[in-house]
């Protein structure tokens, strides 16, 4: 199984905003970011807080359940390779 690394909400923001996910800030409201994608991925709704960490596991869910990638593209796509 493929081991998902923690990582800071700005770096995991990085990632959803640059391609090939294209997500970008629809709205903003308090801490939370909703987030569309031009690549017709589904909506996402992220917690910014600037200094936390999320761990392996949400890290996984957010690419994989919510995005819709299969792991290895949601690894590729971490280790910065394209899909």
């Amino acid at each position: 199984m493929a081991q998902f690394p923690s990582m800071k909400t700005g770096h995991l923001l990085q990632i959803l905003l640059r391609e090939p996910l294209a997500y970008r800030i629809e709205r903003q409201r308090g801490s939370h970011r909703r987030l569309v994608s031009n690549q017709g991925y589904p909506p996402l709704t992220l917690s910014y807080h600037e200094n936390a960490t999320v761990p392996p596991g949400a890290v996984r869910k957010i690419f994989t359940k919510d995005v819709g990638l299969s792991i290895q593209q949601a690894v590729d796509l971490i280790q910065g390779k394209r899909l």
